[in-house]
């Protein structure tokens, strides 16, 4: 390597090697990042994303093989922050019981001193106008007071802000999996002004038009290598999906359904009195669209407390419920894998309160094939699984449940292609056994799958779509209309 591209290069990794016991989670990675490109990563759940980025943040040292950053050798997360190095991680870390200011202090020891609050203030409302214009994110809020999206774009934001060294790469792993299409492409603009200032951006997601419109260069990753590596101009999405391994499968077309008659499962007034009702029948697959953040995710919860108001469980629940924030509302961190799928359904095999053991067992394995749950062993804690496979586990709960209607909100971010392509094989196969679903995506190419779309505006439902009304041109419309009272 000659002495420009040593100035270029911000990190490099050699052979990095990092196992687990019998799991390789990296097997000999060899990667340069330079000033000035994009590079998208990219790979299945569990292919060894999430370990690579721990190695060049500086979080992970790696087991065998070197990381240097820049010209320095030193190692460790101080070195990687000195280096320029920051991270958006695929689980949000902000605190939620600070503000966003004082969560910016946390990230950036540079803002101290006396007025460090309003100087704080005045630079983080400064990135988020940036790279978010339009936003109404207070700096003085508390953080768990916002939704996820305003969250993820708080913590994207302050990721960014330079304050003490300059920002040199910024590891971005599925930042648009909560923000909807118009904050994706504020975000998108903003990260191709960032490397063409000179920056370096490391972009993680499963959207893979996103990674071919915002890369330079892509690497795929599988079981912990590096399989492919070239000018994204070289990928298209059928040549990427090869490249991860997956068979490929055509795009799940929605399906179009006869009028349903009878009494809906479920139903709703408008909100406020403004806009239209909502209703459900047996066996449709209904999605909620619009901007983020505009009532979808409130319709979803009201709905699940309607039905399930006893907090004990009956033996035949009338609604299972998918969240969305699986840190927040999905998981049990300190429990096993198999608890946390069982843990919806634990009536079905319990008798005079002693649970049947074997049956539990069946039920999780039957569930670890079919949605493929990456595991060797679902004792394992469920923080040893990647985020995508933490997201089965929660989806393998509600659909190993009785209940006719399954409420799900954004289920399938940060799922690899390959699993949602299943998945989507999977809810239609139970629709046609007289299943509902009601199905929130921030993906529009997800909520064109569904036999109706309800789209929200300020809370209320602005328009149905049914049929070949529901477009991604439709869908956009409608989300800008203002609801009739």
């Amino acid at each position: 390597m000659n002495a420009s591209e040593t100035a270029a290069t911000v990190v490099r990794v050699t052979d990095a090697k990092v196992h687990y016991g019998a799991v390789r989670a990296l097997d000999g990675v060899t990667l340069t990042i330079r000033a000035g490109e994009c590079i998208g990563l990219v790979g299945h759940n569990g292919a060894g994303k999430s370990t690579i980025v721990n190695v060049i943040n500086g979080g992970l040292t790696p087991h065998q093989g070197a990381i240097a950053f820049g010209r320095s050798t030193d190692q460790g997360i101080k070195a990687a922050r000195e280096a320029g190095i920051r991270c958006v991680f695929q689980e949000l870390s902000l605190c939620p019981n600070l503000t966003v200011v004082e969560n910016t202090r946390v990230m950036h020891r540079g803002l101290a001193g006396w007025g460090w609050r309003k100087r704080g203030a005045e630079i983080i409302a400064r990135k988020l106008d940036e790279i978010f214009p339009g936003h109404s994110i207070d700096a003085s809020e508390q953080l768990g007071n916002l939704t996820i999206a305003e969250r993820q774009m708080a913590e994207i934001a302050i990721t960014f802000c330079e304050i003490g060294n300059p920002v040199r790469l910024v590891i971005l792993d599925e930042p648009t999996s909560s923000l909807d299409a118009r904050l994706a492409d504020q975000l998108l603009t903003y990260v191709r002004s960032f490397v063409a200032s000179g920056g370096a951006i490391i972009f993680i997601s499963h959207i893979l038009s996103e990674i071919l419109s915002i890369a330079s260069r892509i690497v795929v990753m599988k079981d912990g290598k590096v399989v492919a590596e070239r000018a994204a101009t070289e990928f298209s999405e059928h040549g990427l999906i090869e490249a991860m391994g997956s068979v490929i499968k055509a795009r799940q077309a929605r399906i179009t359904t006869t009028a349903h008659s009878g009494e809906p499962l479920l139903t709703a007034p408008p909100a406020r009195g403004i806009g239209l009702p909502f209703k459900a029948h047996r066996g449709e697959i209904i999605g909620f669209a619009g901007l983020g953040g505009h009532g979808q995710t409130d319709m979803l919860v009201n709905l699940f407390d309607a039905r399930s108001g006893n907090w004990l469980r009956s033996k035949d629940p009338e609604v299972a419920f998918v969240a969305g924030d699986r840190a927040v509302n999905g998981t049990f961190t300190l429990w096993s894998i198999l608890k946390n799928l069982s843990i919806g359904v634990l009536p079905d095999f319990s008798r005079f309160g002693k649970l049947d053991e074997a049956h539990e067992e069946a039920l999780g394995q039957s569930w670890k094939e079919r949605i493929g749950i990456r595991t060797p062993d679902l004792e394992h804690g469920i923080l040893s699984l990647s985020g995508g496979n933490q997201q089965k586990v929660l989806f393998a709960r509600a659909l190993a449940s009785l209940a006719p209607v399954v409420l799900m909100d954004d289920p399938m971010r940060r799922v690899d292609f390959g699993t949602k392509q299943e998945v989507y094989a999977i809810l239609r196969s139970e629709a046609a056994n007289g299943r509902t679903f009601i199905w929130y995506s921030t993906e529009i190419d997800e909520v064109c799958l569904c036999d109706r779309v309800y789209v929200f505006n300020n809370g209320a439902i602005v328009a149905e779509l049914s049929g070949d009304e529901v477009s991604e041109e439709n869908i956009l419309s409608a989300s800008f209309k203002e609801a009739a009272a």
